[in-house]
């Protein structure tokens, strides 16, 4: 099977394999239990903070370990706003953002909160001049940094510059981000920043929420003292270690993985594009991760790509991986004006460190062969 769906979930990296391993052989205590058994869990988390802080630019002491990405984002978004609230009830989220921001700002409308939606431009982008149009009782802010659909990569520097001068707090989900392209907090400006391990070679159910030294926090699990109180409940203690195994890696292999990816991705896109000339990729101009391509092939609906692709041993996604499955267009393409006809073809390719260009050749040989077939199936339902 040629994997092309890493953007949903990527294989475990062996040195964060080994490490899971190791840490649910030897490292049995509580990591609060005062003696020496339970320090020695401890000292183990402490590490992989030091080195998940190291992977974004932050300092240990501002990371705050969560079972990933949907639960940062509604700790970030929904504790942002609950400790801003002396000042305002209304928060504003990019129409681009994961179903988890969406979720989180959900909970906050049904408690009284106000949503606001920055609208995308038809490159997959947010005008960080939008911003300055958010009423005056706005709060917190949320924009991811890159997309998990197309893989546009956000100005969130500049929107976060918007932003902090008038007095918001940004919450930014860079699951997508964090381990595909260099990532630092401070330079974004981000107050809170959210990662998920599984998406860079860590296990599922470890994550990390990183939280400005200044920024504002109100916990969403309460009742004990954990994460400096800023998370309550036992730690996970392997999914921990093996995220900070992960970490270290992923830094270590940035820079050598993201241009080998991004030659790997214009093989495919020029690939494509020859077999396919009427294809279109979507948020083509504009920055993107260097693994990621979306695409649609007009007439060649996305659920018969996908169970044609699947036969010929071809893993990909219609969307985002929680969406998978759907006929209705995605939220993100829609926000970017794709039209209906176009947006139900759509596909998302992502690749991973284990991709050859090989796979990339095979992917768009039977990409071909589908597109054939699915076509077929769309002109015989009319």
């Amino acid at each position: 099977m040629i994997y092309f769906d890493h953007n949903a979930s990527t294989p475990v990296r062996p040195e964060a394999a080994a490490a899971l391993q190791a840490a649910l052989a030897g490292l049995h205590a509580n990591p609060s239990s005062a003696h020496r058994e339970g320090q020695r869990a401890r000292a183990a988390i402490e590490r992989a903070r030091e080195q998940v802080g190291a992977l974004v630019g932050a300092r240990p002491d501002e990371v705050v370990f969560t079972s990933g990405g949907t639960e940062g984002d509604h700790v970030a978004l929904i504790g942002a706003a609950w400790a801003a609230e002396p000042r305002g009830r209304r928060i504003a989220i990019s129409a681009l953002e994961h179903h988890a921001i969406h979720g989180a700002a959900a909970v906050l409308e049904r408690l009284g909160w106000a949503v606001e939606h920055l609208p995308a431009d038809a490159d997959g982008r947010i005008d960080p001049a939008a911003i300055e149009s958010l009423p005056t009782d706005t709060t917190v802010v949320a924009v991811m940094l890159a997309n998990n659909e197309t893989g546009v990569i956000q100005p969130l520097a500049e929107i976060a510059r918007r932003a902090t001068a008038r007095g918001l707090r940004v919450v930014c989900d860079a699951v997508q981000a964090a381990g595909k392209i260099p990532v630092r907090r401070e330079t974004l400006d981000a107050d809170y920043l959210v990662i998920s391990g599984h998406k860079f070679g860590g296990p599922k159910g470890a994550g990390a929420l990183i939280v400005g030294a200044a920024a504002p926090l109100e916990p969403l699990f309460r009742g004990s003292a954990q994460e400096r109180g800023r998370r309550g409940g036992t730690e996970n203690l392997p999914g921990i270690v093996a995220l900070g195994a992960a970490a270290a890696a992923a830094a270590r292999d940035l820079e050598a993985e993201h241009q080998r990816l991004l030659e790997l991705r214009a093989r495919l896109e020029s690939g494509v594009r020859a077999a396919l000339p009427d294809a279109v990729v979507h948020g083509a101009a504009a920055p993107r991760l260097p693994n990621t391509v979306n695409l649609s092939i007009p007439g060649a609906r996305s659920d018969h790509m996908l169970m044609a692709l699947d036969a010929r041993g071809v893993a990909v996604s219609a969307g985002a991986a929680c969406a998978s499955g759907a006929v209705e267009p995605s939220p993100v393409l829609s926000a970017m004006g794709v039209p209906r006809e176009l947006a139900v073809c759509a596909l998302r390719l992502s690749m991973g460190r284990d991709t050859t260009a090989a796979e990339v050749d095979a992917v768009v040989e039977a990409l071909t062969a589908a597109a054939t077939m699915a076509r077929a199936v769309t002109a015989g339902a009319r």
